[in-house]
C-alpha cells in the first residue's frame, strides 16, 4: 500500500486541484491514502528546500508530490508537480480532473484563508505559555546533569506553569550537548517546555528568568609563553594563577553585560563553583548596572552543609539535625565556620527531648581544639576528599546547595530559615562597600 503526500503553497490553485483530485481517489480506491501539507507562502521556499535537500530531490514550484512506500519501509519516491501526479492517476487509475480555473483559485484562497487561522491560533496559544527561562553555564559539568531533573519539578518552581532549558557551554562539544538534551526530554517530565543548546554568546541570557553559572573549566591563552627550565616553581604557579584571572575577568564582564542587556530584571543570577566565587559574582555586579545587586548571589551553601556534615559526625547525629551553621568571608577562599547560632537536635547527652527540642552546638560539642583548627580545615578539603574517593567531583552537594538558594528565592521553604550567601555588602558589618562576601541572609 502506498501514500501520496501532497505539499503546496497554501494560495497555488494547482496544489488546490490536485488536492481535490486526490480526495477523490481516496473516496473511491481503498488502499489508496492521502497526506496533505499546507505551507504558508512567506514559508514555502525555505521548506522546499530544506525538504528536497534531504531527500535528494530537485524540484522548485509548488506543489511538490510524492509517494510514501509504506510497505517498503515508508522512502519516498518523488512523481513531480501537479501535471507529474496527473498524469500518474491517468496512467494507473484512468481518472482526470475536471476542476475549473474558477474553482482552483476559490479552493485555493480558502486554503489560504484556513492556513492564516491556524497560524494565528498556535502563535495565540504559544503566547498563553509563558515559561520559567533557566539558561546553564558550562553545561557538561557534571553539576549541571545532578540538577536538571530538580529543576524541572514542582519543588523549586511551585508556581511554573511550564520551564524552557537553555544549556550553554563555550568550551563544550556540541554532539555531547546534544546528548544532554536528548536526556533531558527523556525525562518526559511536564513542566519541561523546551531544551535549548549553546556554543557560544550569541542569544545567552535572551529572557533569562533563573542563571546558574559553573564555570570552573577555561581555555589556554593563546598567547601563552612557554615558561623556561629554570624559573622558579612559585613564579611559574603565580603567572598561572594571573593567566587564570585575565580568562575569568574576562568571561564574567562579558556575562554580565549581556546579562543586564538581555535577562529579566527581576532575574536570580546565582555563581557556583569551586574556585573565585565571590570575585565572579563581584564581576557580574559591576557589569550588570540596571539590575539590583540582589538579584546576584555567590553560593555557600555547600560549603555550609559540609560544615554540619563533620559537626553531625562529631556529635553522632544526622547531617540535617545540625541547623543554623553560618559561613562568612571569601567562599572558595578564606572563609571562617560560625556556630555561634548553631543548634543540634535529637541528641544523645544528658539532657534530653521531643523531635523538636535543639540545644546549642557549642553546650555540647567540647571539643574547642577540634572546634577552633581542624573543623574549617576538614570543610575545605572536602571537596577534594570526595574527588579522591569517587574520582569525580563532587556534583551532588554541588546541585544540593544551588537547589536549597532556588527554594528558598521561590519561597518553597521556610521563610524563617537563614541561609550562607556571598552577596554585595554596602557597608553591612563593618565591611568595606563594593565587596562580595558570605554572610548571613533570609529571603522575604
Amino acid at each position: 500500500m502506498g501514500k501520496f503526500v501532497l505539499a503546496g503553497k497554501a494560495d497555488c490553485p494547482y496544489y488546490a486541484k490536485a488536492e481535490l483530485l486526490a480526495d477523490l481517489l481516496q473516496g473511491s480506491l481503498p488502499n489508496f491514502r492521502i497526506h496533505k501539507i499546507s505551507i504558508h507562502p512567506d514559508e514555502w521556499e525555505g521548506w522546499l528546500e530544506t525538504t528536497c535537500n534531504t531527500n535528494g530531490w530537485k524540484h522548485k514550484q509548488s506543489p511538490l508530490i510524492w509517494r510514501e512506500l509504506i510497505s517498503r519501509g515508508g522512502r519516498g519516491r518523488l512523481l513531480g508537480g501537479f501535471s507529474d501526479f496527473l498524469e500518474y492517476c491517468q496512467e494507473y487509475y484512468g481518472t482526470m480532473s475536471d476542476m475549473l480555473t474558477d474553482m482552483m483559485l476559490k479552493i485555493a484562497a480558502e486554503n489560504l484563508e484556513t492556513k492564516t487561522k491556524l497560524i494565528e491560533e498556535d502563535r495565540r496559544c504559544a503566547s498563553l505559555i509563558q515559561p520559567i527561562h533557566i539558561w546553564i553555564s558550562s553545561a557538561l559539568n557534571p553539576t549541571c546533569q545532578s540538577l536538571i531533573p530538580y529543576l524541572l519539578s514542582l519543588e523549586v518552581f511551585s508556581r511554573a506553569s511550564a520551564i524552557s532549558l537553555h544549556l550553554l557551554d563555550l568550551e563544550g562539544d556540541e554532539e555531547v550537548l546534544q546528548g544532554l538534551r536528548m536526556e533531558a526530554e527523556d525525562l518526559s517530565l511536564p513542566l519541561l517546555h523546551q531544551v535549548t543548546i549553546h556554543t557560544d554568546l550569541e542569544q545567552a541570557f535572551q529572557e533569562a528568568n533563573v542563571i546558574i553559572l559553573l564555570d570552573d573549566r577555561w581555555p589556554e591563552d593563546s598567547d601563552r609563553e612557554k615558561e623556561e627550565e629554570e624559573v622558579e616553581e612559585k613564579e611559574v604557579e603565580e603567572k598561572e594563577k594571573k593567566r587564570l584571572l585575565r580568562r575569568i575577568s574576562a568571561r564574567y564582564r562579558d556575562y554580565g553585560r549581556l546579562i543586564d542587556e538581555r535577562a529579566h530584571k527581576e532575574v536570580a543570577a546565582i555563581v557556583a563553583g569551586d574556585s573565585f566565587i565571590n570575585l565572579k559574582c563581584c564581576l557580574l555586579l559591576e557589569n550588570a548596572h540596571s539590575i539590583d545587586s540582589c538579584r546576584f548571589v555567590a553560593v555557600a551553601t555547600q560549603l555550609e552543609y559540609e560544615a554540619r556534615a563533620h559537626i553531625a559526625k562529631k556529635l553522632r547525629v544526622r547531617t540535617s539535625d545540625v541547623t543554623d551553621v553560618i559561613v562568612w568571608g571569601n567562599i572558595s577562599g578564606s572563609f571562617c565556620v560560625d556556630l555561634q547560632r548553631a543548634k543540634v537536635f535529637n541528641y544523645n547527652g544528658a539532657i534530653k527531648g521531643p523531635a523538636f527540642f535543639s540545644q546549642p552546638v557549642l553546650e555540647t560539642l567540647h571539643d574547642r581544639k577540634w572546634l577552633e583548627t581542624d573543623l574549617e580545615g576538614l570543610v575545605g578539603c572536602q571537596r577534594l576528599a570526595v574527588a579522591s574517593q569517587t574520582h569525580r567531583a563532587a556534583s551532588m552537594s554541588a546541585a544540593n546547595g544551588i537547589l536549597t538558594v532556588l527554594k528558598m528565592w521561590n519561597s518553597t521553604s521556610s521563610p524563617d530559615e537563614v541561609l550562607s550567601l556571598g552577596v554585595l555588602c554596602p557597608g553591612q558589618y563593618n565591611l568595606p562597600d563594593g565587596i562580595v562576601f558570605s554572610i548571613p541572609v533570609i529571603f522575604k
